[in-house]
């Protein structure tokens, strides 16, 4: 419980992990928002007000052949503290930690809302709560859903609100909602952009039980989906697609070179 409040208080990353070393700063873009895919339910967020990290991973399960996302950044938001969306140990220097409900500020990071939902289809009694993260950055609204297994509640649904970008995980399994939740979720949430998340790949192991992408693809026209062919993208705030559009990023697993 200790270690737990002291993390809602603002701890850094290198508090819990004194090992930690502090890297120079990264460049920003000069306007708008650039989104950078780590695996899994990982991305990094850069724009002026800085670096913003969700859900680093160990690698193992279906996330065992995805490099360490041992990335420099500002401040972290975390889902749950499971390993594969919590695993603050990858985290290089000495960014601020959030990661249970309530609404924050952080450097320049304003309006960060932790919204409480469920993990599991079990009223949590099996993993427990997950952090849904509403926040404003680069001029974007942006929620990133986490692990949730289980439909929102109108609390949660209010304070998820509509978005301009949706990460939502879609593989199912115990932990996530799978294709057709997901689904559901965005007709009711209508963002204007769509990322999924949490969903199997080569990267993953034997063990790994969670389905692939293209169940969740397939509900969807083919217009409305485009495939990035990198791990990266940068969005400004007045160029949102007018229709909902799905956005699949690539991720490079040939390549030897860390994440930076």
């Amino acid at each position: 419980m200790r270690r737990r409040s002291f993390l809602q208080a603002g701890i850094t990353a290198a508090a819990l992990f004194p090992s930690a070393v502090l890297a120079a700063p990264k460049s920003v873009p000069s306007g708008g928002l650039q989104i950078q895919w780590l695996g899994h339910s990982c991305f990094l967020f850069t724009s002026k007000e800085g670096r913003l990290l969700v859900n680093p991973f160990r690698p193992g399960g279906c996330t065992a052949g995805y490099r360490k996302p041992s990335v420099n950044t500002d401040l972290v938001l975390l889902s749950s503290r499971l390993l594969d969306e919590g695993a603050l140990d990858v985290v290089k220097g000495n960014p601020r930690v959030l990661y249970q409900p309530g609404v924050y500020t952080v450097d320049k990071f304003s309006k960060l809302q932790g919204i409480r939902t469920l993990h599991d289809r079990r009223e949590g009694k099996q993993f427990g709560e997950n952090v849904a993260w509403h926040w404003q950055q680069g001029g974007l609204d942006i929620v990133h859903l986490g692990g949730i297994a289980s439909e929102p509640n109108d609390e949660a649904k209010i304070l998820i609100g509509k978005p301009d970008i949706l990460f939502v995980p879609i593989g199912g399994g115990a932990k996530s909602f799978d294709a057709e939740m997901a689904h559901a979720t965005i007709e009711s949430i209508q963002p204007r952009m769509v990322i999924p998340t949490y969903y199997k790949t080569t990267a993953a192991d034997s063990e790994c039980s969670i389905d692939s992408l293209e169940p969740f693809l397939k509900l969807f026209k083919r217009d409305a989906i485009q495939t990035l062919k990198s791990s990266t993208m940068t969005i400004q705030a007045g160029a949102l697609p007018k229709e909902r559009q799905v956005e699949v990023f690539a991720y490079n697993f040939a390549s030897k070179v860390p994440v930076q």
